[in-house]
């Protein structure tokens, strides 16, 4: 199947894809970063899968979400008749050392003749469990993971898969629970899934309802926010990139990475989309997981982590995975996590002293500010050095743009934190180093004869990164070298409209070239827009973008707009931060892209211009 027609389910410590033909092909246990159980995404049905759907295979197939939740409702329609496929995992307390995954399927009109086919292979695919036959159903053991499903109808044993045929007539319920549980320990007590249903309904509305997001676009904004709070895992509070690895950023491609984990760059634009909408708790719970993951010697600052705050995250190929449509390798870990990058160093400045002003800092506010301290303090001696970037090139390090201006941003919030926020520090020092940040990028990042910024210093390439010069205030907006940028990234670095990080060359990456159009930048361009008050555009992009999510409103992290399907990991969480950004910025029109925007220095808190 395609990415997009896969939906997501989730008790923030993991998550499952479920596709339109019923079968949950991706699941790890017992965490988002834990091993794959069913890994039929990257391979086929023999990696493990878990599907449930009428026996015949030419029904009509129409699924949506139950109200603002994670609760998945798949309808199959034939001529026999139609049932309804629920899919949802309950949510579980941070100490429970289990996984419930419940499938309930209802009679709806008819009598329809259904197929039961349950693959479990743990370690990716790799290991073939021990199954036994239970009074419940069965069980499925191998080294440190045990699986326990209970089952509404008798279950067989064929050819290592586990199967079973039943009907369902107007009215009738069938209930399946798959049970995860540490191997040495005994089953736990079944739950029951109406209730666990009804729970879980509770939880998720109970949770919606704190969401403040204007009209017209809440329905659209709480979608994402949902999908946000479901890639969270809820006992540290960390945001992963996506729930899925090595999903390829063009079919038949080698950029397939594992995105599981907790980027430093995505706290800034998440926390924004928290705040904006409501959701205080979780920016507070997101700025403390970032506390905790940063906090050592700033030498050793990474720009991912682990969902605890793990800090080795080393890359390894599963070579028996051929990947999704022959996408290989397939990868765990990323070996990006050793990189430098100094746009982190802006961002993680920026996140802290936005909480601080949000007033969400939570009871260790001086902690944060000596680390900050000392972060500046390890800045100001390699600011000058060259990176890896945005996107994480596997290229010789370059002076990258956008990395300069991130550095001047860190030592701009620094000055904010002691002129707005009564930190105490050497405001005018920092001042200084912005200033002279500002003035070298002005002179060595922006091209005339292009009249834009460039990719990197002496180059005179395009890059999508560029468009975060406004949203951070590094110009404003209606400054002409702003203006050009936009406009030239407009014309050469879009592709049916959408925008692409970078010239498909290969160069920067240090690998293959190709990839699709890249959602999130694609949202800061409609921010953009609307900073310079191209209003009609940025809608009409806004719009247009809004197309591109599947039927249940997710994103993953790329659009080709040639073959019009979605590409890379799944759902991605950078993706539908942007979406919820840019609804707030098109709305309000003093949204997260113009609250950033405000740096130190002015009484009305709007853009300091230091000399060109």
């Amino acid at each position: 199947m395609r990415i997009e027609d896969y939906g997501f389910i989730g008790d923030t410590h993991t998550g499952a894809l479920v596709g339109r033909n019923g079968s949950i092909d991706w699941l790890c246990l017992p965490r988002f970063d834990g091993e794959a159980c069913f890994a039929a995404l990257l391979g086929d049905g023999e990696h493990g899968h878990w599907q449930i759907s009428p026996s015949g295979g030419d029904s009509r197939t129409t699924r949506r979400y139950l109200g603002d939740s994670l609760i998945l409702e798949t309808t199959f329609e034939s001529a026999d008749g139609a049932v309804e496929l629920v899919d949802f995992m309950p949510l579980r307390e941070h100490t429970q050392e289990r996984l419930d995954v419940v499938r309930i399927v209802r009679g709806i009109r008819g009598r329809v003749s259904m197929a039961f086919d349950l693959v479990v292979r743990f370690d990716y695919g790799s290991v073939i469990p021990w199954v036994q036959r239970r009074d419940f159903g069965i069980s499925a053991v191998a080294g440190p993971h045990a699986l326990d499903v209970h089952s509404s109808v008798p279950l067989v044993g064929r050819d290592f898969h586990t199967v079973a045929t039943f009907e369902v007539t107007a009215g009738e319920e069938l209930s399946f629970v798959m049970t995860w549980r540490q191997s040495h320990l005994p089953s736990h007590r079944p739950l029951d899934p109406r209730r666990a249903l009804e729970q879980t309904r509770q939880w998720w509305q109970h949770w919606s309802q704190r969401c403040n997001f204007p009209e017209p676009y809440r329905d659209v904004a709480m979608r994402s926010l949902v999908t946000l709070k479901g890639l969270t895992y809820r006992p540290t509070g960390g945001l992963i990139a996506a729930a899925t690895t090595s999903l390829p950023e063009l079919i038949g491609g080698v950029r397939n990475w594992d995105y599981r984990y907790c980027w430093l760059r995505d706290a800034t634009f998440a926390l924004y989309a928290l705040l904006v909408s409501g959701y205080t708790e979780e920016a507070l719970a997101w700025r403390s997981w970032l506390l905790r993951a940063v906090a050592g010697m700033p030498r050793d600052v990474q720009i991912m982590y682990g969902i605890r705050g793990e800090r080795r995250l080393t890359e390894l190929d599963l070579q028996w995975l051929p990947g999704y449509e022959g996408s290989a390798p397939v990868r765990i870990g990323n070996g990006a996590h050793k990189q430098f990058q100094l746009d982190v160093y802006g961002e993680v400045m920026d996140v802290l002293e936005t909480a601080r002003g949000a007033g969400v800092e939570g009871d260790h506010a001086g902690d944060a500010w000596a680390l900050q301290r000392v972060l500046l303090e390890s800045l100001e001696s390699v600011w000058q050095q060259p990176d890896n970037g945005i996107w994480e090139s596997r290229g010789d390090p370059r002076h990258f743009t956008h990395s300069k201006i991130m550095a001047g941003v860190a030592f701009d919030r620094a000055v904010k934190a002691v002129e707005r926020s009564k930190m105490e520090g050497p405001a005018d020092h920092w001042r200084a180093l912005g200033d002279q940040v500002h003035r070298e990028v002005c002179e060595k990042g922006f091209d005339t004869s292009l009249n834009s910024f460039v990719q990197s210093y002496g180059s005179t390439k395009l890059d999508a990164s560029l468009l975060m010069a406004a949203m951070v205030g590094f110009l404003p907006a209606n400054d002409p070298r702003i203006v050009g940028t936009v406009d030239a990234i407009q014309a050469g670095l879009t592709q049916d409209g959408f925008v692409l990080r970078n010239a498909a060359d290969g160069t920067v990456e240090g690998l293959p070239p190709g990839e699709g159009a890249f959602l999130a930048c694609s949202f800061w361009l409609v921010d953009n827009l609307a900073m310079i008050g191209r209003h009609d555009q940025a809608h009409a992009l806004f719009e247009r973008l809004l197309a591109v999510r599947n039927d249940l409103g997710l994103l993953a992290e790329e659009y080709d707009p040639v073959a019009k399907r979605q590409l890379g990991n799944f759902p991605q969480a950078f993706s539908h931060v942007g979406l919820i950004n840019a609804a707030h910025n098109l709305m309000t029109g003093d949204g997260p892209a113009m609250k950033r925007s405000r740096r130190s220095g002015t009484p009305d808190g709007g853009v300091r211009q230091p000399s060109p």
